[in-house]
C-alpha cells in the first residue's frame, strides 16, 4: 500500500502565520497594523465564531492586495520565500528533506494563498494545494476563486487529486481546528507534532 503525506502549512510546517508575515513583508509592520485595525470588527467576530473564517480572510486580503497585478503579487511571493527560509520549524524542515530525498508523495494543504506557499517547495514530489486568488485581466480582484482551503475543504481538495485515498496509507500533520477533518481521515495523524492515538 502506497504511503502519502499531507501537511498543513501555517503553524505546522512554519513557526508562524504566513498571512501576517507576508503582509508585513510587502507593506511593513506599521501599514499592516493599521490595515488589521480597520478590519478589527470582522476579526473579532471571526474569533467569536459569528463571522465566517474565509470571508474574514478575504476581507483582509482585499484590503491589502485588491487591484495589484498578478505579476507584482507573484514577485512579492517569490521574494518572500527566498527571504524567509528560516520560517520552517527545524524538525519539519528535516522531515520534508527526508521525504523529498525518498521521493515520497507529499501534499502541503494550506488555507493560505497558494501563490506564496508554492515557492517554498522546489521538489516536483511536493504538491501544494491552497486557497486561490481570483485574477481578472491581470489584476487581483480581492476575492478568492476557490473556497477557503480550511476544514472540510482540505479533504475535498485532496480527494479531487487523490480519489483513491482509501487505497493509500495517509500520514497527516496539523496544528489547528482547521486541520481536524484531514487528521480524522488519516491512518496516522500528528497533531502539533504528537501522534494521535486511535482505538
Amino acid at each position: 500500500m502506497k504511503t502519502i503525506y499531507a501537511f498543513d502549512f501555517d503553524g505546522t510546517i512554519t513557526k508562524s502565520d504566513t498571512l501576517i508575515d507576508f503582509i508585513s513583508f510587502v507593506y511593513g509592520k506599521t501599514r499592516m497594523f493599521w490595515g488589521f485595525l480597520l478590519n478589527l470588527p470582522w476579526l473579532l467576530l471571526m474569533k467569536l465564531g459569528i463571522y465566517d473564517n474565509g470571508k474574514t480572510k478575504q476581507r483582509v486580503f482585499a484590503h491589502f492586495f485588491k487591484g495589484m497585478t498578478i505579476e507584482q503579487f507573484n514577485s512579492h511571493c517569490q521574494r518572500f520565500a527566498e527571504n524567509n527560509g528560516d520560517i520552517f520549524r527545524e524538525e519539519m524542515s528535516e522531515l520534508l528533506s527526508k521525504l523529498t530525498a525518498e521521493r515520497a508523495e507529499t501534499y502541503v494543504i494550506s488555507a493560505s494563498i497558494v501563490n506564496w506557499v508554492r515557492p517554498f517547495f522546489k521538489s516536483e514530489d511536493v504538491c501544494v494545494i491552497g486557497t486561490e486568488a481570483e485574477v481578472i485581466e491581470g489584476h487581483l480582484t480581492g476575492r478568492f476563486s476557490t473556497p477557503n482551503c480550511y476544514g472540510d475543504e482540505k479533504v475535498r481538495r485532496l480527494l479531487s487529486i487523490r480519489p483513491d485515498l482509501d487505497n493509500c496509507h495517509l500520514v497527516a500533520y496539523g496544528d489547528s481546528h482547521g486541520d481536524f477533518q484531514l487528521l480524522s481521515m488519516a491512518d496516522e495523524a500528528y497533531y502539533k507534532g504528537v501522534k494521535e492515538l486511535r482505538s
